[in-house]
């Protein structure tokens, strides 16, 4: 089952449906919610008997209460601190702050003012997925010393926004965890900004209530049978035409052209300006070449349907050849993916650029040409955060789709894929998918190959520009350090056969 990503609003609205129907409490969840911390805690400090747990004064606070007994029931030294007034807990979280204290003293966070006790583990279970403006002073004064300890945050870090993973506040920033446990799924913000670089790890407890189509999918896997779309004549396969730009400028366009290839289109041809052909032609052999002088040139090539999707922009040039280009390939209504020039050259035009696009056509910025091409949703990604739930790269790229009537795929270890529908999907080269050695030069080149391969085959275009995100990444991780941008179109036939096709 595809892992999908949930909102605070999400899950509360889950929990809250669930006790609704009378079919859990809101004491029981809570119990199986920090118990579960507690297990997490013993398997990731296995030996280490002392912590302190820091509560707050909502739910999150309540899940501290239940890890704090469960640890002490098993032997742990606990000292417990509370920030707020104890006598205004919500219910669930006053029944376990009242069980605590059969066993231990609810201490106020103001004694943490002479140092915190001898521990080997701090729970962090003060505001939790519930925050949503930046830590009071006090609560900053002490996350900011704990920077050495082993940390644990139960939902999410203080001081981080669980729906944009940015953090609620540059000047008091955010906790550093070492292990996030969250609970029935993981949220936005674990793998959204600053969410993987405050998480630490994630673990996920399941606390009982129902699977459910709500939800952002993360991408592990590809999103579609792959064998399904294989054909048995090359041109089957689809026929993928990319576009490059004037001599000395075609590296880029064969890298992605490479790629395309290796992603399973049967044909992949190049466009080149006449006096590139020679360049492109002693460097390829299975891919073709046609001379494209001009826009009037690549009409009449579009003549034939067989071409299945198209790509421009990686070393196209940023003048008015390459805005006609465009233009005439949008004009075609073939999947087309539009990357680096193709999207720069637009950027002092962008009325003409966005009434020329359509729905099957793929944006594939960075977020420096995500800022040119989209100013407005950039200008809120970037503005700094107030309150919570922040403006996140998922409402940036929706956005920006929304917009442009077309899909967006917004670059970054946590890239996005949005569809002018709404309908949008994360690829995460986060945690233990981390592929940092992916920022080199080249590489972007290669996943609009890939994308545009997989269009050539004929897989719908957000599905298509998922897959290739975790392709490109999977291709990367197994290259490991050192990888160049050649190696990944290399790698790809390993990554097929592991996946059987």
């Amino acid at each position: 089952m595809t892992k999908r990503l949930l909102t605070s609003a999400e899950m509360s609205a889950l929990e809250r449906s669930e006790m609704q129907a009378g079919r859990v409490s809101g004491c029981a969840l809570m119990e199986r919610a920090g118990s579960g911390v507690a297990d997490a805690i013993e398997t990731a400090r296995r030996g280490r008997r002392r912590a302190v747990v820091l509560c707050g004064p909502g739910n999150n606070g309540g899940d501290g209460f239940v890890v704090a007994r469960t640890l002490a029931r098993r032997g742990w030294s606990v000292d417990l601190f509370l920030w707020g007034d104890a006598e205004r807990l919500p219910p669930d979280a006053a029944a376990n702050r009242a069980a605590w204290e059969a066993i231990g003293p609810v201490r106020p966070f103001g004694d943490l003012a002479s140092g915190l006790p001898a521990t080997d583990v701090v729970v962090d279970a003060i505001f939790g997925a519930g925050q949503t403006r930046p830590p009071p002073p006090d609560v900053a004064e002490v996350t900011g010393q704990l920077a050495a300890r082993t940390i644990v945050a139960v939902d999410i870090p203080t001081g981080l926004c669980m729906d944009s993973g940015r953090v609620l506040s540059a000047d008091r920033g955010a906790l550093r965890a070492d292990l996030t446990v969250t609970f029935h799924a993981p949220r936005l913000g674990h793998f959204l900004a600053d969410g993987p670089e405050h998480c630490g790890q994630i673990a996920c407890v399941d606390i009982g209530l129902p699977r459910g189509a709500a939800g952002v999918p993360l991408v592990e896997r590809p999103l579609v049978d792959l064998a399904k779309h294989v054909g048995g004549h090359k041109y089957d396969s689809g026929h993928a035409l990319l576009l490059s730009g004037g001599p000395g400028k075609g590296g880029a366009i064969r890298l992605a052209a490479r790629a395309a290839l290796r992603a399973g289109a049967g044909l992949v041809t190049i466009g080149c300006p006449p006096a590139a052909l020679q360049e492109s032609a002693a460097q390829l052999d299975a891919i073709m070449l046609r001379p494209v002088r001009d826009a009037d040139v690549l009409t009449e090539i579009l003549q034939d349907a067989r071409f299945s999707a198209l790509c421009l922009g990686p070393g196209l040039g940023v003048g008015e050849g390459t805005r006609a280009l465009v233009i005439t390939a949008l004009q075609a209504r073939r999947p087309t993916v539009l990357d680096a020039d193709a999207l720069t050259a637009f950027a002092e035009d962008l009325t003409t650029f966005r009434d020329a696009l359509h729905e099957d056509c793929l944006l594939t910025p960075h977020m420096g040409e995500f800022a040119r091409v989209f100013p407005e949703a950039s200008e809120r990604l970037n503005a700094p955060v107030e309150r919570g739930p922040a403006f996140s790269r998922l409402d940036a790229a929706r956005e920006a789709a929304r917009v442009a009537g077309c899909h967006v795929l917004l670059k970054g270890p946590d890239t996005v894929v949005a569809a002018p529908d709404g309908r949008a999907a994360i690829h995460a080269a986060q945690y233990e998918r981390a592929a940092p050695w992916l920022a080199t030069a080249g590489t972007g080149d290669v996943l609009a190959g890939l994308t545009t391969g997989l269009l050539a085959r004929g897989l719908p275009t957000l599905e298509a520009a998922a897959t290739a995100c975790w392709l490109h990444t999977e291709c990367a991780r197994q290259v490991g350090p050192g990888l160049i941008s050649e190696d990944i179109a290399d790698t790809l036939p390993a990554i097929y056969r592991r996946l059987g096709l």
